[in-house]
């Protein structure tokens, strides 16, 4: 929780491997929320305002090697300056609730400890870039990865350059997020992403619930 941010808004993170099933969850939970009297912004990471999306463009198609780790981070970063600018932070201002599909933690995992960067880096970014701009909640959606990838597989959308980064690739990102939740348990919150929809969107409005007093 930031309580010295100066905005009426909530901010949730979604997290998680690949197929997760973290954008379907974002939409039951903004409708749940909108149901509930808030209003609510739904966004992701990397994207999110016009320049963002055309980084976005340059990171999740191609080869798993396209890019070095650093230039990776870099172009996420850059992304992420300009969707808080230009989205996140307005919106909190205007007392929205932002649900943001990925955010500083997919860097720790993917670039920090994934593609062996270091936390340090990761830490020193986000103080530069997302200063106080952090997330209220964050849901971490935790599946085997077998499962993860074969879900994400399924999709057509031509984003599927980190799906070839290989099996033990995904297996370090996966217990890079179950780490972030155990270090900061106060922040995330892990959901069981292997049950059905429902059920995975009950959990997560009963976390949610639990944090804002819903």
């Amino acid at each position: 929780m930031n309580a010295g941010r100066p905005h009426p808004g909530r901010f949730i993170t979604f997290e998680g491997g690949e197929g997760a099933g973290k954008s379907t969850q974002i939409r039951l939970l903004s409708e749940a929320l909108e149901k509930a009297g808030h209003a609510v912004l739904q966004t992701r990471e990397p994207g999110g305002s016009p320049g963002a999306e055309e980084i976005r463009s340059l990171l999740v198609t191609g080869d798993g090697d396209r890019w070095t780790g650093m230039t990776e981070v870099l172009l996420h970063f850059a992304a992420r300056a300009d969707h808080l600018e230009r989205v996140v932070r307005p919106a909190l201002s205007e007392g929205k609730w932002v649900l943001c599909d990925r955010f500083v933690d997919s860097s720790m995992a993917y670039q920090g400890v994934a593609q062996a960067l270091g936390r340090h880096l990761i830490r020193d970014l986000t103080n530069l870039v997302v200063t106080t701009t952090m997330p209220d909640l964050t849901l971490i959606l935790d599946l085997p990865v077998t499962d993860g990838l074969a879900r994400a597989g399924a999709r057509d959308d031509g984003e599927d350059r980190y799906e070839k980064m290989g099996q033990a690739f995904h297996e370090t990102l996966r217990q890079a997020f179950l780490d972030i939740a155990t270090d900061e348990p106060q922040r995330c919150k892990v959901i069981d992403a292997t049950t059905d929809i429902n059920a995975v969107h009950h959990a997560i409005w009963a976390a949610t619930a639990k944090r804002f007093d819903l």
